[in-house]
């Protein structure tokens, strides 16, 4: 039982987002099961807990003003397929265009990434003994992986409609129309009309794992106090 207490503690602390230098980790595991105080049941709590508290602060930097167009990690840039109206229209003077019509794909991508935490939490509340020892054996990145594996289809599926409401509330259409429709009448170029909703909903999710992923690096190198009671009790040093 120690050595299973022990499993999850180690697995709670490395993917935890409240996080302790090296020395102070291993007394935490040290203190918390030799005591016999916590739980099998606390320490898997304080692990979705955890979890759940990196899923909110991923979701919250996303959806934050600029938090996708000012971070150039997960910035959404001109859809590649397109790369052709770009480059054509650039040299026809819809520069200025163009740039309204990029930060108006990222105010979308903010706006989606609003409804993210719900997906999230569900997939930590599902997570099972089992997950939690996948995370144990699953590397550095095994919390964001198992966050990407349990939360891409249903992620998709919830911000759809909703990247089609943010498209809509943020006017992304009224950019992009000109421009294509401008390229469009150029004799002799391939007609493009890409489909921005699946291509926002796509970088959307990839700048979210992003950040969870920095969640996720910065657990398991930088010092940081636990923020609420439960987390003080799993990981805190005795």
């Amino acid at each position: 039982m120690r050595v299973f207490v022990l499993s999850i503690v180690i697995v709670c602390i490395c993917c935890s987002c409240q996080t302790q230098g090296m020395k102070n980790l291993w007394d935490s595991v040290n203190n918390a099961t030799s005591s016999g105080a916590l739980t099998n049941s606390e320490v898997i709590a304080g692990l979705k807990e955890a979890l759940t508290i990196g899923a909110r602060e991923s979701s919250s930097i996303a959806s934050a003003i600029d938090g996708f167009y000012k971070n150039p990690k997960i910035a959404i840039p001109w859809p590649a397929e397109a790369q052709a109206v770009k480059d054509v229209l650039q040299t026809t003077g819809f520069s200025r265009q163009i740039a309204a019509f990029e930060e108006s794909m990222n105010r979308a991508a903010e706006e989606a990434a609003k409804g993210a935490f719900d997906v999230f939490a569900a997939a930590v509340r599902e997570m099972t003994i089992q997950d939690g020892f996948a995370i144990l054996n699953g590397g550095d990145m095994a919390a964001t992986n198992y966050l990407r594996e349990k939360t891409s289809i249903p992620l998709k599926e919830k911000f759809s409609p909703v990247v089609k409401n943010a498209i809509d509330k943020v006017n992304v259409t009224s950019y992009w129309s000109p421009l294509v429709n401008a390229y469009n009448m150029i004799p002799g170029v391939t007609r493009q009309n890409p489909n921005l909703e699946d291509y926002i909903t796509g970088k959307a999710i990839e700048g979210l794992m992003t950040l969870i992923a920095e969640q996720e690096m910065k657990i398991r190198q930088d010092p940081a106090a636990q923020v609420t009671a439960l987390l003080k009790r799993v990981f805190g040093k005795k």
